[in-house]
C-alpha cells in the first residue's frame, strides 16, 4: 500500500510539474510559423518515466493533455488527442529502456530514437489531421511538413532532450531527498560492499585473536 500511494503521490506531482512546464511553453512569446508554440512538459514526462517506469508516461502524458483540454487549450479534443500522441512517443520509449540499462548513455541514445520517432507520427499526424482541423486544402498543408512542421518538431525535440539532461539528476536528487525515491542502486551497492569489507574485516580480526590466544596458552 506504500509503494502505491509513494507512486500515486509522485504521479500527481509530475503532473502538477509537467502542467507549469506547459504554461511556462504558453508564455514564451516566439512561435513557429505564427502558430506553433514550444512545449516543454515532454522533458517532465520523460524524466517521469525514468523514476516511474514507461507506463507511467502513458498516465501522465493522459492527465496532463486532459487539464490543458479543460483550462488553457485553444485546440480542443484534436489537440487534446495529438498532445498525447506527442508526449508518449517521445517518453514511452526512454522510459523503457532506462528500466533495464539505467545509464545515462542509453537514455541519451534511446531521446534520439524517440526524437525521430516524435517527428515522424507529428508529420503524418499534420498530413492527415492539419486540413480538417484549419479548413485548408491538403496541399497547402502539405507544402508546410518540410520548410515549417519538419523544423519546428526536430527543434522542440532537441530542446526536451537537453531539458531532460539538465533536470533529471536534481530533480531526483530532490525527491531521494523527501523520500518518494528508494536510494540508487549504485549507493545500495557501495553499501553492500562496504559491510562485506567490514565482516570480513571483522573476522579475520577474530581469528587472529584466537590463534594469539591459543598461541599464549601453549
Amino acid at each position: 500500500m506504500k509503494n502505491k500511494t509513494k507512486n500515486l503521490v509522485m504521479i500527481g506531482l509530475f503532473c502538477a510539474i509537467a502542467f507549469v512546464f506547459t504554461n511556462i511553453g504558453h508564455l514564451i512569446p516566439i512561435r513557429f510559423a505564427g502558430f506553433l508554440s514550444f512545449d516543454p512538459k515532454d522533458a517532465i514526462i520523460v524524466i517521469a518515466g525514468f523514476a516511474l517506469g514507461p507506463y507511467a508516461t502513458i498516465v501522465i502524458s493522459v492527465i496532463v493533455a486532459l487539464i490543458e483540454l479543460l483550462s488553457i487549450s485553444t485546440t480542443g479534443i484534436i489537440g487534446f488527442v495529438m498532445n498525447i500522441i506527442a508526449s508518449v512517443a517521445f517518453a514511452f520509449v526512454p522510459a523503457l529502456v532506462y528500466k533495464t540499462t539505467r545509464t545515462f548513455k542509453s537514455a541519451m541514445v534511446s531521446l534520439l530514437f524517440s526524437s525521430a520517432l516524435t517527428v515522424a507520427l507529428m508529420l503524418l499526424w499534420n498530413f492527415l489531421i492539419t486540413p480538417i482541423y484549419m479548413h485548408v486544402p491538403r496541399e497547402a498543408v502539405e507544402g508546410m511538413l518540410l520548410p515549417v512542421f519538419l523544423p519546428f518538431n526536430l527543434i522542440k525535440c532537441v530542446m526536451n532532450t537537453v531539458l531532460v539532461s539538465l533536470l533529471y539528476k536534481p530533480m531526483v536528487k530532490i525527491l531521494r531527498r523527501v523520500k518518494l525515491l528508494p536510494p540508487s542502486r549504485r549507493i545500495k551497492r557501495s553499501t553492500n560492499k562496504a559491510r562485506r569489507k567490514i565482516s570480513t574485516n571483522s573476522i579475520n580480526k577474530y581469528v587472529i585473536c584466537t590463534k594469539r590466544k591459543r598461541f599464549l596458552n601453549k
